[in-house]
């Protein structure tokens, strides 16, 4: 059975705990989750934010500052000057001053981002609080695209109940949470990242199925040809991945299916990387798959960074936060290999 990937990383990565900042660090949310996640031994936490806030919300946990836990008050922080100095270098052709960049590294979310592109954290989590279009915006304008990616888009992590059958699988959706409508291109380069996003997180190898409402030309739409159009592109540009379609997803998913609709495919009824030819069918199946079919979502992911920054959803739990933080550890992994 595949492991999560807070299972993962309690079994291979201890030894490599990455520094993860929380720049929503007085959250009572975050902060029961980040003491779960030190405890567990999965990173070491930066708490970013109003120090007696954060003072306030880790009283009831008897924590304090310290063993692993850190407290950055953008206000008072020794960093601060350094980090408002970064921000500077890279805003200053957009109208930055240096008033406005001091004023920009006071808010956590830019701080935080600024600790992971200064290297002082490998990895930023927010969202609990902030919207995503803040978190994604923070997180492109400090930390920046990786250089192999044409843009940054979004997974979740599907895993099935305990209870479901032995066929049923761990699978990654992309894109369910960003990108609206790619482009072939764009189709093409979401799914090589999630060719790596899902080798760093599951530890197996990806079979990526481009998704469609078509099979082999069973219809032809333009949608279908987009769809086609990015499997080629991906081939051509990556040909040690497995990648077919375009493939309905009965097709992707079930063997018997994907033997009867695609013959000789060596993807089709054994998938595990679905790729989304747009945010509605991404965002619709991984609610479905979640809510009637009992899978754990986790998510969702940004992927295409030049270094990992991850959003939560406002309704987030504690356990929530635990597990992103796992993800963004294992992303800083293979950020820096």
């Amino acid at each position: 059975m595949t492991l999560t990937p807070t299972e993962l990383l309690q079994q291979t990565a201890r030894s490599r705990r990455a520094v993860i900042a929380m720049s929503e660090g007085s959250d009572p949310r975050i902060v029961e989750g980040a003491l779960a996640a030190r405890d567990l031994g999965l990173a070491d936490i930066i708490l970013v934010g109003p120090r007696a806030d954060i003072l306030a919300a880790l009283a009831p946990h008897g924590a304090v500052e310290g063993d692993r836990l850190a407290i950055h008050d953008p206000a008072d922080s020794p960093l601060s000057a350094d980090l408002s100095a970064a921000y500077l270098a890279l805003r200053a052709r957009k109208g930055a001053d240096r008033a406005k960049a001091d004023a920009a590294v006071r808010d956590p979310l830019v701080y935080a981002a600024l600790l992971v592109r200064e290297g002082h954290a490998d990895g930023t989590v927010g969202g609990a609080v902030a919207t995503t279009s803040d978190i994604v915006r923070a997180a492109l304008q400090m930390i920046g695209k990786a250089p192999d990616a044409a843009l940054v888009s979004s997974f979740f992590l599907m895993y099935p109940p305990a209870a479901a059958s032995e066929s049923a699988r761990a699978m990654l959706y992309s894109d369910s949470g960003l990108v609206i409508d790619p482009s072939a291109e764009e189709l093409a380069s979401i799914a090589a990242t999630s060719a790596t996003s899902f080798r760093a997180l599951m530890q197996d190898t990806p079979r990526i199925a481009m998704l469609s409402f078509s099979t082999k030309g069973s219809a032809r739409h333009p949608a279908v040809d987009k769809v086609t159009t990015a499997t080629a592109l991906l081939r051509t540009a990556h040909p040690d991945l497995s990648v077919d379609g375009e493939l309905q997803f009965d097709a992707a998913f079930v063997p018997a299916v994907g033997a009867s609709k695609a013959p000789g495919s060596d993807v089709a009824g054994t998938a595990n990387v679905m790729i989304f030819p747009n945010l509605d069918a991404g965002n619709i199946a991984y609610k479905i798959t979640q809510r009637l079919g009992g899978y754990t979502a986790i998510g969702p992911v940004l992927q295409g960074l030049a270094k990992p920054a991850n959003d939560l959803s406002r309704g987030c739990s504690a356990s929530d936060v635990t597990e992103i933080i796992a993800v963004t550890a294992l992303q800083s992994f293979e950020a820096r290999a």
